[in-house]
């Protein structure tokens, strides 16, 4: 591998970690604020998302959420939810 090769290579690997920080970070903040939408689909939707991402910030966001919902179904999924997240984390 050449010289102008090897850095075309490292351009396109630290620019799809930048582009993919920035979908990741949209995404955690359109799932935060869906969590809260008067839309139960969309608050189902969002803890959906929010399941497959563990950590910190999404327990914090998910015992928010718990304390919130006043629909019982919902309120049970986040609360699988957030259990599964604190097993994870142990």
């Amino acid at each position: 591998m050449n010289g102008r090769h090897m850095k075309a290579v490292t351009a396109g690997f630290l620019g799809g970690l930048l582009l993919g920080a920035t979908v990741w970070s949209t995404q955690m903040h359109r799932s935060r604020r869906e969590l809260f939408s008067k839309r139960p689909v969309r608050r189902l939707a969002a803890l959906g998302y929010l399941s497959g991402r563990p950590g910190l910030d999404t327990v914090r966001i998910l015992t928010d959420y718990v304390g919130w919902e006043r629909h019982p179904a919902l309120r049970r999924r986040g609360e699988r939810v957030l259990r599964r997240m604190h097993t994870h984390l142990d």
